[in-house]
C-alpha cells in the first residue's frame, strides 16, 4: 500500500503543470511582437504638414491699363498655368487726376498655349479675360438729392471689361522646394463698359484705339 502511495505521488509531480490559459497564447508573446515591430519600423513618422492650397503664386507690378498709373498685387495660377486669377491695387497720383484715386481690381485671364522658345524661355502668344474695378477718392462725388437718381445711368466708381495680351517668360533657378520659378514680361489691351458705349453711340466720331487701354507689367512666379 505504501509503495502504491509512493509511486504516485512521484508519478504526479513529473507531470508538466497546467497552462494558465488552455489554448491560448503566451502573454509574453505580445510584449515580444510589439518589441520585433517598433524595433524593426521605428517610432511612426509624423504627418507631413498640409500646404495651403490657394495661397498665392506669383506677384504682379504693372502700369496703365485703366487700373492705375502704378499697379502691385499677386495671384493664383490653374490648370498648369493657363488660368491666372489676379488682384491689384493700383495708384493714380492728384496731378494726372485732380485727386488722387486708388483703384482695386480683380483679373481673370485664360492662355491657351503655351509655346517654348529653347530651354529658357516660354511664349503665350494669346490670353483673353475679363477684369473688374472700384474707384476709390473719385472728385465731386455729389450732394444729397443734387441731381435725380437717374442722372448718372452708369456707376461712376465701378468699371469692368474685356482684356487681350501675350506674355514671355523666363525660366529662374527652381525655388528651395524645388517649384519652378519665372519671370514674366506681358502686354495687355483692354477697354471698359463705359468706353464701350460710347463707342457704340458715337462710332463715327470715336475709333477702337480711342477706347482701348495699354498695360505693362511684370509677373514674378515662385
Amino acid at each position: 500500500m505504501a509503495a502504491s502511495l509512493l509511486l504516485a505521488a512521484l508519478l504526479s509531480a513529473a507531470a508538466p503543470s497546467a497552462a494558465p490559459w488552455p489554448n491560448g497564447p503566451d502573454p509574453s508573446d505580445s510584449v515580444r511582437v510589439a518589441t520585433e515591430t517598433l524595433a524593426t519600423t521605428g517610432p511612426a513618422a509624423p504627418a507631413p504638414a498640409r500646404t495651403m492650397r490657394y495661397q498665392p503664386r506669383h506677384l504682379l507690378l504693372q502700369t496703365g491699363g485703366g487700373l492705375g498709373m502704378l499697379s502691385v498685387g499677386g495671384g493664383l495660377s490653374f490648370a498648369h498655368r493657363h488660368l491666372d486669377v489676379d488682384g491689384l491695387l493700383g495708384y493714380v497720383p492728384a496731378e494726372h487726376a485732380g485727386t488722387a484715386l486708388t483703384i482695386a481690381s480683380v483679373k481673370l485671364k485664360y492662355a491657351p498655349w503655351e509655346l517654348p522658345l529653347g530651354s529658357k524661355l516660354a511664349l503665350q502668344p494669346l490670353a483673353v479675360g475679363v477684369y473688374g474695378s472700384y474707384t476709390f477718392g473719385l472728385r465731386n462725388p455729389g450732394k444729397p438729392d443734387q441731381y435725380p437718381n437717374d442722372y448718372y445711368w452708369f456707376s461712376r466708381t465701378m468699371r469692368y471689361g474685356p482684356v487681350l495680351g501675350s506674355s514671355l517668360s523666363y525660366a529662374l533657378p527652381a525655388a528651395a522646394s524645388g517649384r519652378a520659378r519665372r519671370l514674366t514680361t506681358y502686354y495687355e489691351l483692354a477697354t471698359n463698359d463705359l468706353y464701350a458705349i460710347s463707342y457704340y453711340q458715337n462710332h463715327r466720331a470715336l475709333s477702337l484705339p480711342d477706347i482701348a487701354t495699354l498695360a505693362l507689367g511684370l509677373k514674378l512666379e515662385f
